[in-house]
């Protein structure tokens, strides 16, 4: 079984390493394995789901952090 990926809880990113030292979009170190539901952003200057988010890098993100 697949381990949960970590979102970091500053910016919602998706990590893709297992164990990240720090977040490579905010340079957070509060990560969680607890959240729900992703979106993936190409453009976030032309996404209305990335201004709503506060995105401003491409990624993946989670919709819900806890």
């Amino acid at each position: 079984m697949a381990k949960p990926r970590l979102v970091c809880r500053e910016c919602h990113l998706v990590q893709e390493k297992e164990e990240p030292d720090a977040c490579p979009h905010c340079n957070s170190q509060s990560f969680t394995e607890d959240w729900a539901g992703y979106v993936i952003i190409g453009h976030p200057a032309e996404s209305d789901i990335a201004r709503e988010m506060g995105i401003k890098r491409p990624g993946k993100y989670a919709l819900k952090v806890r």
